[in-house]
């Protein structure tokens, strides 16, 4: 892309999103790499400017174009006053996105025989979580497709229920931590552990971790609150599948890439038939917005797309892509203002009108 160019939609400053939808990646994925690189060479020019309107520190983007790594890219800073850059090899915490990637393991586990979805969790416990009956109700597929009828937290109390399962979505951390304790427990391992074996390692995700790493001290970035102000990114010392995975753009964007690669039941990929059980809606939220096991789901009019949003207060992240285009993307920010900017993103990078971005538990 020309310089003369550049300058030219910098001067038209975040406005210039709005013309940018029609050359997004859907409008190219038959194209040539060199106009698809375009898009990108578009984004690169507006992200900076959309940074600095919306108070966001940092960011970094992975796109997928033709089920592969096309594009990954970082911005701005770890560190509001250090200065220091965030590159792509910087550890953002990507907060919710752990829940589908916990989800696929589920799924996994379920191909192998090991975890029926539909069975009763007290299948798998010494005792009952709690002593309502309904507890034997919950299945892993309730748990992850959020109509477990728990709160999303119950702080220090016993979970309790706020509908029979089954009968209404209702986002639940609570659910989730209930399941990892089940496959904990099947699998004789911590989740983090299980999870490394199973899932990070065998896709190349080598800096990526459900707990802390020693390393992490150098390559973390800080959270940043509304006014812009720096805070340590929390260490934990054992893993949430609601919640702890720490990571980077690309080496996330190998998730969404292997949801476009169906493998055996031998291999670390699921198989076909258990890719569109996972991506089969459970439960409606909307006319155009449904939930699946571990991902929203949308319906727009480039197509279906799987999505989920993160929010650890000062991380906040944005995962969207369709298996049928072959493409989507990756924004992991480290400010609590991170949302507000990721719809003109998207629609930059891929284009199409995305109703998750409506979703009302999302917080901009």
């Amino acid at each position: 892309m020309s310089e003369i160019s550049r300058r030219k939609l910098l001067k038209q400053g975040t406005t210039t999103f709005i013309s940018l939808s029609s050359i997004s990646l859907l409008k190219l994925l038959a194209d040539s790499v060199s106009a698809a690189e375009t898009v990108t060479g578009n984004l690169e020019t507006q992200i900076p400017q959309l940074m600095q309107n919306s108070g966001i520190p940092g960011i970094s983007l992975a796109v997928i174009r033709d089920g592969e790594l096309f594009w990954n890219k970082s911005f701005g800073i770890k560190h509001k006053y250090r200065k220091t850059s965030v590159n792509n090899e910087t550890i953002f915490a990507a907060a919710s996105l752990t829940k589908p990637l916990f989800s696929y393991a589920v799924l996994k586990m379920a191909e192998r025989g090991e975890i029926d979805l539909d069975a009763p969790l007290t299948k798998y416990t010494d005792k009952p979580l709690i002593s309502d009956s309904r507890i034997n109700q919950v299945t892993a597929r309730r748990v992850l497709s959020h109509t477990t009828g728990f709160p999303n937290w119950s702080g220090s109390k016993p979970v309790w229920f706020n509908n029979n399962p089954g009968t209404k979505f209702g986002y639940s951390g609570e659910g989730f931590l209930y399941l990892q304790s089940v496959v904990e427990k099947i699998t004789q391992q911590p989740l983090a552990a299980y999870l490394q074996q199973q899932i990070l390692k065998p896709w190349g995700m080598k800096s990526s971790s459900l707990i802390w790493q020693p390393e992490y001290a150098e390559t973390a970035s800080y959270g940043h609150n509304r006014q812009g102000e720096p805070r340590a990114m929390s260490q934990p010392k054992a893993a949430s599948s609601a919640g702890s995975l720490r990571t980077t753009a690309a080496e996330y964007a190998q998730f969404p890439i292997a949801m476009m690669k169906p493998g055996t039941i031998d291999s670390n990929n699921l198989t076909e038939a258990s890719l569109q059980q996972m991506l089969t809606p459970q439960i409606k939220l909307s006319d155009s917005l449904d939930w699946g096991l571990g991902w929203g789901l949308e319906k727009t009019n480039k197509g279906n797309f799987f999505w989920h949003w993160g929010d650890l207060v000062t991380f906040k992240s944005f995962i969207v892509a369709s298996r049928d285009l072959k493409t989507g993307i990756v924004i992991l920010t480290n400010s609590q203002n991170g949302l507000k900017i990721c719809e003109k993103i998207v629609d930059g990078a891929i284009g199409g009108q995305h109703p998750a971005f409506k979703y009302w538990m999302i917080d901009y």
